[in-house]
This record gives structure tokens, C-alpha cells and sequence, in this order.
């Protein structure tokens, strides 16, 4: 049985879910890193495909389905660690699995947050990554 599933979700557009109960400090994902990018290529790439950038441990990970369907929160139920999504509390069958991009870096791809927590900011703004790739 799959620990996670790819869906429709409320925050947006589809979102990755919990296929089983997960306790914190569980692995959730862990994420494909053959897909890491120096700065330039980072700098070449669309506005689109800049959306599924994770700027981590001083690298640009183009990320891969099914974690680049992780959504935004506010209040996020995993963090990054070693290339994974690690559950910062327990997670729930059933309970969407979110990152807060907040973490992760690009300047350009500040936007309205959708994730409708209690503890929703509005707006998920990201800092500069430090010039050190």
C-alpha cells in the first residue's frame, strides 16, 4: 500500500494526501534529487516551471512528482530535512500533507496564500537564496 496519494485539493489545483497514518519525525516523501540545478540553469528556466523549485541545502531541486504537488501552509504538517518531508507532528489518514514555502526560496514567486488556516498569513513571501551555489 502507497504511504502517500496524488489528488484533488482544497488549497489548490491537486495535492499530495496521507494513504496512512504518519507519527512525527515519520519520512513522508522523499524527493528525486536527480533533478538539481546550478544557479544559471535555475535563472534560464519559465516562470512556470520555477514553481516547482526548492532552493535547499544550498542547492536548486527541480522537484518531481508526486512531491511537487506538496501545497502551501501556514501551519505545515512536514518539514524539509535531508531531502525528505519529514512529519513535524502527527499526520492523520487522509490529511493533506503541506510545506510551508516559506523555507524555500525564490524572490519571484511571492503569491497569495490559499491554505485557509487559522494561522494563515495571507501571503507567502520568500527571502533572496544567498548567492552561494
Amino acid at each position: 500500500m502507497p504511504d502517500i496519494v496524488v489528488k484533488k485539493s482544497r488549497i489548490s489545483g491537486i495535492g499530495v494526501f496521507a494513504a496512512r497514518d504518519f507519527k512525527e519525525g515519520d519520512i513522508v516523501l522523499k524527493w528525486d534529487t536527480g533533478y538539481i540545478l546550478t544557479k544559471a540553469e535555475f535563472e534560464k528556466m519559465t516562470r512556470e516551471d520555477k514553481r516547482y523549485i526548492t532552493f535547499f541545502d544550498k542547492k536548486y531541486v527541480f522537484m518531481q512528482p508526486p512531491e511537487r504537488y506538496v501545497n502551501h501552509s501556514c501551519n505545515p504538517n512536514t518539514i524539509g530535512k535531508d531531502f525528505c518531508d519529514v512529519a513535524n507532528k502527527d499526520i492523520s489518514k487522509g490529511e493533506e500533507i503541506t510545506s510551508d514555502y516559506s523555507d524555500y526560496a525564490d524572490e519571484d514567486l511571492n503569491f497569495e496564500c490559499r491554505c485557509k488556516g487559522k494561522s494563515c498569513k495571507g501571503f507567502v513571501k520568500y527571502q533572496a537564496p544567498k548567492d552561494n551555489i
